[in-house]
């Protein structure tokens, strides 16, 4: 007998009729004694399947209840109720889990309405919720549409180290490592710890990103992209800020500044449009709950576009390139700014953009995604190329509606020199990254890359106002559960 997955069986519909099906899932409601919704995670749809009492024994009828999990053997029928196209006859139903009424009580599972703080303190239990399911559904699809895409597009999957003695960012806000017994540490004759006596022999951190070895990488590989877990030890509780996340980053030998952000218009309308064809159900659910956000929030703050016009704005437009320069002079003389309202003003050139500029420029400006680039070299890092200028750099960043950055990106300095005094600048030894100055010293090249946060994109294609709330566990400071 054929066993389906709740997905598989309502996507054959009506081709299935009077066939004996196995079906199994968790209970989401069990109606007059007779329906039960039951679904099993494949889809935000449920199945309904009818039981006739008179046909089963009254222990297997009490045992069936919300979160209860069933295995069902049925024949498959038409649906006499609305929004349904099939639903099962049950012949015999083997309860695999109960789920007494008086636990389920106080947890997410019981069916009423929960905040996403009370969804967030029992994780354990949210993806069995229709909110969850669509949001984890939606992430998995653009995992995949990303491994897809690059494949496709011939580079090379490398894993790059969690555990590196090197700061990417220079942001020195970073988790350490080390098996050194903490209440008894080994030091230096002037007090500090000798970090000589740790597992690596010197001090390292968790990584905050693949890039300085993913640019190795793509010196041998050409075109290359790391996608894994980064960390960043900063203590902010804001709705934007985790300090466990995954990256995206591609590095590409032979790549310009125009050539990456060519990259980053067409992989992000990839990725974006694989999820709109494959997540129809739950991007249409996450759509009508992010209606009724929007309705709930003052004229001033909501969104004029819905969450499927968001993302067709991105499909459907041509990204507006614009320097630094020019953005800060359409910021400085625009309205908000005048006015004084922006939170941040802008008074001039070298100015740190903030999310409130990059989304007037996406969406009151332009009414378009927006690719800013050379920006002053001051507030940018150390391995981004010099422009001829001495004051830029060859930055990049891509800008969303409803979000703002999206991607951050740049050219290298292929140039040993130029990178070494970057490097003097910046308070980098250059001693530490020896490995890395070795790319320029042996056949450099122009290159380019850029990073992507994918709880970011995951946020921004569901339309969730909360990091936390898009990725499993999240880690945050004070909370490491779960």
């Amino acid at each position: 007998m054929q066993s389906y997955g709740i997905k598989a069986l309502l996507e054959r519909g009506k081709d299935l009729l009077q066939q004996e099906v196995v079906v199994n899932g968790w209970v989401r409601s069990f109606r007059s004694n007779r329906f039960v919704a039951l679904n099993d995670g494949s889809t935000i749809n449920n199945v309904q399947v009818v039981v006739d009492f008179e046909n089963f024994d009254e222990s297997i009828i009490k045992q069936i209840s919300t979160a209860a999990s069933l295995s069902v053997t049925g024949v498959v029928v038409e649906s006499e109720g609305a929004g349904q196209e099939i639903e099962i006859i049950a012949k015999e139903i083997k309860v695999l889990g109960i789920a007494p009424s008086d636990d389920v009580q106080g947890t997410i599972l019981q069916p009423k309405q929960h905040s996403l703080e009370t969804l967030r303190e029992q994780a354990h239990l949210r993806f069995r919720t229709n909110l969850f399911g669509a949001i984890f559904r939606v992430r998995n699809s653009l995992m995949f549409a990303i491994h897809k895409y690059f494949n496709e597009n011939g580079f090379v999957y490398v894993n790059t180290p969690i555990i590196t003695g090197s700061d990417a960012e220079g942001a020195g806000e970073m988790f350490h490592v080390t098996n050194l017994d903490v209440n008894n540490l080994p030091r230096t004759e002037d007090g500090e710890v000798d970090y000589t006596q740790d597992f690596f022999g010197k001090s390292t951190n968790l990584t905050v990103s693949g890039q300085l070895e993913g640019e190795t990488a793509a010196m041998g590989l050409g075109k290359v992209y790391t996608f894994g877990p980064t960390f960043r030890a900063e203590n902010s509780n804001t709705s934007r800020h985790l300090a466990e996340f995954w990256m995206i980053e591609p590095e590409i030998a032979f790549f310009d500044l125009d050539q990456n952000m060519d990259l980053a218009e067409d992989f992000m309308k990839y990725v974006i449009s694989y999820a709109m064809e494959n997540c129809k159900d739950d991007l249409a659910f996450l759509a009508q709950r992010y209606d009724k956000e929007q309705q709930g929030k003052p004229a001033a703050e909501r969104s004029e576009l819905g969450l499927i016009e968001r993302l067709e704005y991105v499909l459907n437009n041509e990204f507006v390139r614009l320097s630094y320069t020019e953005a800060v002079e359409i910021l400085k003389e625009s309205k908000p700014n005048k006015k004084g309202k922006f939170k941040y003003p802008i008074e001039g050139w070298g100015a740190d953009l903030q999310s409130e500029h990059e989304r007037y420029l996406v969406e009151k400006h332009f009414k378009t995604p927006v690719i800013l680039f050379d920006y002053p070299a001051e507030i940018k890092a150390f391995y981004m190329r010099m422009n001829e200028d001495g004051k830029t750099v060859r930055a990049m960043d891509v800008l969303f509606p409803g979000i703002g950055e999206i991607i951050g990106g740049s050219q290298r300095e292929e140039r040993l020199e130029v990178l070494d005094e970057k490097m003097e600048k910046f308070g980098i030894d250059p001693e530490e990254l020896w490995w890395y100055r070795d790319t320029r010293r042996f056949g450099t090249v122009p290159h380019s890359g850029f990073g992507l946060g994918l709880e970011r994109l995951v946020l921004f294609v569901t339309g969730m106002g909360n990091i936390r709330d898009v990725i499993p566990f999240p880690r945050t400071p004070n909370n490491a559960e779960f």
